[in-house]
């Protein structure tokens, strides 16, 4: 048996095969390469949204936190409005009930002071007639007797029934921030004008011309002091009593007055209280006011001041009058103090004085 022929070993083939496998081995490798990276990119990606999801959590946390806070705020605010109402409602029925019991008090107070009208129109007529009997028993045309001059209008040179006997006269004057005008609205417009508007006012105006008329009127031997007050008495004489004679020291006197700008409250028991303290104390006093006094020794005298405190005040300063000494009140009507016509005309027949209401072009 004759041998094969072995065939011959071809370096070729080798060349291929190691190609082959080399090429295999790189592309096995780069497949590794990108796996791995694709892991790693994977891992950081649920690591992010991870975060993410634990920050949206956060956040809805706290969101929904405040929003509690935000329905139990909106529930407070509910209830504060449910009792504001209350209280509104509450507020409105005691307004309703004050308006009825002050319309309750107006209507007694209007029929007073219309027959205190009525009276004062009776007691006009017989003054004149009293004027007319006399008028042949003035010592002059002009100025008879009078010490002082005043240049009134007219038929206006008369008070009815104003006591102006005495040997001490006390002039007790009104210069509160009711002084300016008739109304409350236009106090309280006045009280923020000028000096000079306030000065000029046709009620404060009217107070001046009254004092002078008084003073021009005083009978002859008279001594006059003259007390302006308002939260504090003022005595605006230079002595404890001027002689009506001493027309140097009356003008003194008069002249402080008209300098005076009318503010603040009305005082009327320091008031009262300054007339017992004087010595000689006076025999005869005249009080020029428009309305009852705004403030007491006793209670709260800031804020708004009911008419019953106000009635309360009066009482306290008539406990602090001389004894025996009559007192005569010329009162420039209030807005919205109806009681104080009854009070102080009780006043003057308690005292034996006179009370007496001006027209508003007198003097």
């Amino acid at each position: 048996m004759a041998l094969r022929h072995r065939r011959p070993i071809s370096s070729f083939n080798l060349a291929f095969l190691d190609i082959m496998f080399c090429g295999f081995g790189a592309v096995v490798l780069l497949v590794l390469i990108v796996h791995a990276n694709t892991v790693a990119y994977r891992k950081q990606k649920v690591k992010d949204l991870t975060a993410e999801v634990e920050r949206a959590a956060l956040t809805v946390t706290a969101e929904s936190q405040h929003l509690k806070e935000l329905k139990a705020e909106l529930a407070r605010k509910e209830q504060l409005l449910v009792k504001s109402r209350q209280e509104l409602e509450s507020v409105n029925k005691q307004t309703i009930a004050e308006e009825k019991r002050l319309a309750s008090q107006l209507q007694p107070a209007s029929a007073d002071r219309h027959k205190l009208e009525l009276a004062q129109q009776g007691l006009k007529a017989l003054d004149v007639e009293r004027q007319q009997l006399k008028a042949g028993e003035r010592t002059s045309p002009t100025t008879g007797g009078h010490v002082r001059h005043f240049a009134g209008e007219g038929m206006r040179q008369y008070l009815t029934g104003l006591r102006l006997s005495g040997r001490r006269i006390a002039l007790l004057v009104d210069v509160s921030a009711s002084m300016l005008d008739e109304t409350v609205v236009n106090v309280l417009r006045r009280r923020n004008m000028s000096k000079d508007v306030q000065r000029n006012s046709r009620k404060w105006q009217q107070a001046l011309k009254t004092v002078s008329w008084l003073l021009a009127n005083m009978p002859e031997g008279t001594h006059v002091q003259i007390l302006a007050f308002n939260t504090a008495p003022v005595q605006l004489g230079n002595e404890a009593w001027v002689g009506v004679r001493n027309r140097q020291q009356v003008d003194i006197m008069a002249e402080k007055l008209q300098a005076m700008i009318p503010a603040g409250g009305t005082h009327l028991t320091k008031a009262f209280a300054a007339l017992a303290a004087m010595r000689p104390p006076p025999d005869n006093c005249i009080l020029l006011t428009d309305g009852l006094p705004t403030q007491g020794n006793r209670g709260a005298t800031s804020g708004a001041v009911s008419g019953k405190k106000r009635v309360s005040f009066f009482e306290e300063a008539r406990r602090k009058l001389p004894a025996k000494m009559p007192v005569n009140t010329i009162l420039f009507p209030m807005e919205g103090d109806p009681l104080a016509a009854t009070l102080f005309w009780q006043l003057a027949v308690e005292t034996k004085g006179s009370f007496l209401t001006p027209t508003q072009d007198w003097p």
